[in-house]
């Protein structure tokens, strides 16, 4: 369970004011001194994140932010990283000292959980502060807040089965990779190039997880080079479908017979981590560009470039080709994808292996709102290539 990546773990946020007890909140849901606690306000000054195992629900990841009330201009910085962690949140738990309930940052704070649409859950702690007529006083006003005292077990222990709850009620079963597009016993081919891009002794993490969602759902996989698909075609009978990485799209489309269905790793992604329907209209924007037009390319992780960087070499090439114009191309990595797009004229992402649906989601969603077209690495190459009709039709879309 410790090994599961964090992006397959669902996101649990905790927000509020400084020193309203998050880091001891987040010590006591742990069961460990994962956060730094004292009394001084602003002890947490960046995200700090904690996975483990809530049973029945599986892994997840707690992350505990700086105070929303931070001041002055390192201050702002870090409420500013706070925010942005709201965009890969899938549940926030919103914590105020029972001492200090500050309606003003509370309802701020509510209004980013629903612009992002994330379910969320109002804790008032250090009732042991105070006497049991205010208690009682206050849970009339807060009726659907949660009451607790990090130093009690007990009411840990009945915050979990809430939060538990409360992810079992909203949270949808996540889409699977492949298991749902080929039958149980079905075959497929996974087409791995080992280029220096990949690290030596082992290959990444989009090819790994779509060979467990095979080996899930029952699905025989077999994992081949590009420089020996042929001969893996001609030595299976029967397949549904070859998967390949994006960037030998173009290759592994004249060896395989059109009677095969062909699709590749990034748009697997795209339809689990994101919205397939949302980049494949986001990718006709390609033909309408101007010259100089501003383009921001989002990877959810960072690495160093080398010439075969698909995102930062091998993308800009190819659409400069494809369109013989010239482009501002901008890149962001990790998560510092901006909030304002003013001046893009398209955001391309990878295929966000690294990060979970909700931040993909998120940037979907601020996109959306200020009309600037997406897609991703896989669609965008398709496309280039002109063989995004056959990579979706495993699809059966529109």
């Amino acid at each position: 369970m410790n090994n599961t990546p964090n992006s397959n773990r669902i996101h649990i946020g905790i927000y509020g004011k400084r020193n309203a007890g998050k880091s001891s909140l987040l010590n006591a849901i742990v069961g460990q001194e994962t956060s730094l606690v004292s009394n001084i306000k602003g002890t947490t000054t960046d995200p700090v994140n904690k996975p483990m195992e809530l049973i029945p629900i599986g892994p997840v990841l707690f992350i505990d932010t700086a105070g929303l009330d931070d001041e002055g201009e390192l201050g702002n910085l870090r409420v500013e990283k706070s925010l942005k962690v709201i965009q890969k949140t899938e549940l926030a738990l919103y914590l105020m000292d029972i001492n200090d309930l500050d309606e003003e940052i509370y309802k701020k704070t509510l209004l980013y959980f629903k612009r992002f649409n994330i379910p969320y859950i109002t804790v008032i702690n250090k009732i042991d502060t105070v006497s049991k007529e205010k208690i009682s006083e206050l849970k009339n006003l807060y009726k659907n807040c949660i009451f607790i005292s990090t130093n009690n077990e007990k009411d840990i222990e009945l915050l979990k089965q809430s939060i538990i709850k409360k992810i079992q009620d909203n949270l949808e079963k996540e889409t699977p990779l492949i298991g749902d597009l080929v039958p149980y016993n079905g075959k497929v081919i996974l087409v791995v190039p080992i280029d220096s891009e990949a690290p030596k002794g082992r290959i990444i993490l989009p090819q790994v997880q779509v060979i467990r969602d095979c080996l899930d759902n029952g699905i025989k996989s077999y994992v081949v080079r590009d420089t020996e698909l042929e001969a893996a075609i001609e030595d299976l009978k029967d397949i549904d479908l070859v998967v390949t990485d994006s960037q030998a799209f173009k290759k592994v489309n004249e060896i395989v017979p059109n009677n095969i269905k062909l699709t590749s790793f990034s748009i697997l992604f795209s339809r689990t981590k994101g919205e397939l329907l949302e980049f494949v209209k986001g990718v006709s924007a390609v033909k309408n560009l101007k010259d100089g037009a501003k383009i921001l390319i989002g990877e959810s992780c960072t690495h160093n470039s080398t010439h075969e960087d698909i995102g930062r070499v091998k993308i800009p090439n190819l659409m400069e080709k494809f369109t013989d114009k010239k482009f501002d191309f901008q890149f962001k990595a990790g998560h510092d994808f901006p909030e304002d797009l003013a001046g893009y004229d398209l955001v391309i992402h990878c295929g966000a292996c690294m990060v979970n649906k909700k931040t993909v989601e998120s940037r979907i969603r601020i996109c959306r709102e200020q009309n600037i077209p997406i897609t991703n690495y896989g669609i965008l190459l398709a496309f280039l290539t002109g063989i995004l009709n056959r990579s979706l039709e495993i699809f059966n879309i529109e």
